[in-house]
Formats: structure tokens, C-alpha cells, sequence
């Protein structure tokens, strides 16, 4: 599978790179960023961690704010930051909301035209992606681990709770817990997947966990002062779900913070440590 090189930057002793390949699942090409820690260079193979980014991102805006390259060099971990969406889909009207179609896949296949055509980012991450970093970039295959932010932690869950085959740890900032209950996941599920809420729930970590999908120990960050707190991210229903079920989490709400980067670099380091200890 060839990989083109974008641009590639030296950091913390490791190499933070942008890359494109011609996605036979997306049928388009993806992007994706990948940071190879000082270990892989020297020809370790070493644990790999997926971060999902959220609505409007793109497979750079973690990589650029989030200060995690210094944690994973010194942890050994190899980043991987896929693209949001497909991109110049030609599809009327992709790129017209901000919080559906371009940059913001939800990490599911869509099973509606016209989206489902190229909108299949849980294939691509999945099967795809994951086979060419664990090719290509000498990731480890018995290490990787997933996490992501609103809506790439919502990814994160789900893809973690649906493929725990290829997922051994799993955490997530501020994410959307259940998405068939609020705005930004009934608009994406109506599109991508159509009226059946039967299919929704596939796509749901709150639904996925009460109807018995299990991963390891889930770790959360939540800030209290998150605008989107109550309308659109329900952490309370996922602890709530998660109690009933016996499915180990750990959510720490932080008075002050909000959505953004400062929140997410505030709390990298142990995000970061919570999975090289689980994928060592």
C-alpha cells in the first residue's frame, strides 16, 4: 500500500509525520498523522495509540495543540491521528453544517445514500488504517489502544466496546456518551444510517454497554464548565450505565475547564500514561 509523504517534522527525538494513501474502504484518499516516537526509530516496534479528534478537526489539529509528543517519547508510544471525514467527496451539500458531513464522520459506516458511498471511517480506522501503521510503521499488533475528543471520544468508545479484537485501552475527553439522545448524534445517525434507532444503537457506548459489549478499564475527563455539557455529552448517563453494568470506568470531572485544547493538554500526560500502562 503506497503512503505519500506530506510533510514530516523532528519532535521530542521522534518524527511527527503527515501522511495520505489512496483508501480502497473510503474509495478517496485519507490523510492521517503518525508520531514515531525515539524507540520506533531506533527499530522498536512499539505500542500504538489511535486518537479520534473532534467535530471540524483534521488529522493535524491534535498533533498541533494537544502537547502530546513530549509524554509519548518519553513513554514510547507511536500516535496516530486519522482524519475527521472523507474530503472532496463531490457530494452537494457535505461541507454546508459544521457539525455533519466534512469533518465529521462519527467513526461509523454510513448505510445511506449518498454518504455511504464514501462515508465508512469505522472500516478505514479499523481494518485499513490499522493494518497499514501496523505494516508500514512497525506498530505494534498486540498494543494499540484508542482514544479521542467529543466526538472522536465518542469514536473512541464505540470502536473500543464494538472491536475489542484490536482495542486493549480506551479513553476519552469529554465525549459524547449518548448520542441518540441529543442534537449532534440524531442528526448524524438520521443521515448516516437512517430512521431505524435500532441502528442507532450500534453507534451508542451508553447502548453498546447496557446491552452487554465489555472493554477494559474506561477512562474519562469531563470539565464542568463545557458549554455542551448538558445538551449534547451526558457523562452522568454513561457513569449511570457503566454502575449498572459492571463495566469499570473512572470519570474525573475539573471545575473551571471547558471543551477546548487547554483542557485536553492539561490532562494528556495521564491519558497517556493510563494506556502505556495497560499496553505495555
Amino acid at each position: 500500500m503506497s503512503i505519500k509523504t506530506l510533510e514530516e517534522h523532528r519532535s521530542f527525538g521522534g518524527v511527527q509525520g503527515f501522511y495520505e494513501h489512496a483508501s480502497d474502504t473510503v474509495g478517496l484518499p485519507m490523510r492521517f498523522g503518525v508520531y514515531r516516537p525515539p524507540q520506533a526509530l531506533a527499530g522498536a516496534p512499539v505500542p500504538v495509540l489511535f486518537y479520534l479528534a473532534g467535530l471540524t478537526c483534521n488529522e493535524q489539529t491534535f498533533a498541533m495543540k494537544a502537547g502530546a509528543q513530549e509524554h509519548a517519547a518519553r513513554l514510547g508510544l507511536m500516535l496516530v491521528t486519522p482524519d475527521t471525514s472523507p474530503r472532496d467527496t463531490g457530494i452537494e451539500g457535505a461541507d454546508k453544517d459544521w457539525d455533519f458531513g466534512v469533518g465529521a464522520g462519527f467513526y461509523l459506516d454510513a448505510t445511506q445514500p449518498p454518504w455511504a458511498r464514501h462515508w465508512r471511517m469505522e472500516s478505514w480506522i479499523t481494518g485499513e488504517l490499522l493494518a497499514l501503521i501496523q505494516g508500514q510503521f512497525a506498530g505494534r499488533e498486540d498494543a494499540v489502544g484508542v482514544f479521542g475528543h467529543s466526538m472522536g471520544g465518542h469514536g473512541a468508545l464505540t470502536l473500543a466496546l464494538k472491536h475489542p479484537q484490536h482495542f486493549r485501552s480506551v479513553s476519552a475527553f469529554a465525549p459524547i456518551c449518548a448520542p441518540i439522545d441529543v442534537p449532534w448524534g440524531q442528526k448524524a445517525f438520521t443521515n448516516y444510517l437512517g430512521g431505524d434507532r435500532a441502528a442507532w444503537a450500534g453507534h451508542d457506548a451508553c447502548a453498546l454497554i447496557a446491552h452487554g459489549s465489555r472493554t477494559l478499564h474506561i477512562l474519562v475527563d469531563q470539565g464542568e464548565a463545557d458549554p455542551f455539557l448538558e445538551s449534547q455529552l451526558l457523562p452522568g448517563r454513561l457513569e449511570e450505565t457503566c454502575r449498572a453494568a459492571g463495566q469499570p470506568l473512572t470519570l474525573r470531572r475539573h471545575a473551571g475547564y471547558d471543551h477546548g485544547y487547554y483542557f485536553i493538554s492539561t490532562f494528556i500526560r495521564e491519558h497517556l500514561e493510563h494506556h502505556a500502562g495497560a499496553l505495555a
